[in-house]
């Protein structure tokens, strides 16, 4: 198939895909968003078949991204466009693109039946380190996530390249009422937090919730006074007491996780 070759910045289908770089709200309102990288494209295929449209920039993919590009578009009736090269750029979140994105709808996750570990986010704002803590939890085996309001959004570019592919695999919820959630679940809800009892010393096996918040403040007052615990990831004396303030939100939603899944693994669980 030949790539439709746009080289204007007025054409339609640029200011689509231009729209979806950028805003959360164009994503939100048309179900869409742009795929970077080899890798992401062949996670979604592999879950949800083929994206909508294939996007390459005119001679600069990558080995990797011409195999792929080659597979995708012989045989099969896939629309493809081509972009002089810095049209390209102005879609991409990352300096050095592979040089292929793909255009696909956003993919509709069901909620199991059972929610035994389940992971709340607030106002996480960098989109990077809201795709690593997915990716994160992808990992752990986290039954849900959900996210207040504030949050960045799960399916901008820069959080789809942080996760890696735990959107394909992981029920996201956007825009929850974390309060409410909260309020109605039935395990024990740990807060994370700079000051409070060491996560180590926990029994996490259990039915689960962790709270995070935001990068710089933290969680809310009203998200705290609604948890069962408040925990911190207890750090090296060796640094002293002013060392390091706290762990980045990123890492302490890891390590939180990554506690649980230890835990269950020497316990038998899984």
């Amino acid at each position: 198939m030949a790539f439709k070759h746009i080289i204007s910045r007025d054409n339609p289908i640029f200011k689509q895909l231009k729209k979806l770089a950028d805003y959360s709200r164009e994503r939100r309102q048309t179900g869409k968003t742009l795929l970077d990288g080899v890798h992401l494209i062949e996670a979604y295929i592999e879950s949800f078949g083929l994206p909508e449209m294939l996007i390459i920039p005119e001679g600069q993919s990558s080995g990797e991204a011409t195999g792929l590009i080659q597979q995708l578009v012989d045989g099969d009736e896939l629309p493809a466009v081509m972009f002089p090269t810095l049209m390209f750029a102005e879609l991409t979140p990352v300096a050095s693109p592979t040089g292929v994105l793909a255009l696909i709808k956003t993919p509709e996750m069901s909620l199991p039946e059972s929610l035994d570990f389940v992971l709340m986010l607030e106002d996480i704002q960098d989109p990077g380190n809201l795709g690593a803590m997915l990716r994160s939890a992808a990992a752990a085996g986290v039954d849900a996530v959900y996210l207040s309001i504030g949050s960045a959004d799960a399916w901008s570019p820069k959080a789809l390249r942080g996760g890696q592919g735990a959107q394909f695999v992981l029920p996201i919820i956007e825009r929850a009422d974390l309060i409410n959630i909260a309020t109605h679940f039935n395990g024990n809800i740990l807060a994370a937090t700079m000051e409070g009892e060491p996560l180590f010393d926990q029994d996490l096996t259990g039915q689960l919730a962790f709270m995070v918040g935001n990068e710089g403040a933290g969680l809310s007052r009203a998200l705290m006074n609604v948890a069962t615990k408040r925990v911190a990831v207890p750090m090296s004396s060796k640094c002293g007491r002013r060392k390091i303030e706290s762990l980045n939100a990123t890492t302490a939603a890891t390590v939180c996780m990554f506690e649980r899944v230890r835990q269950l693994a020497a316990s038998g669980g899984n």
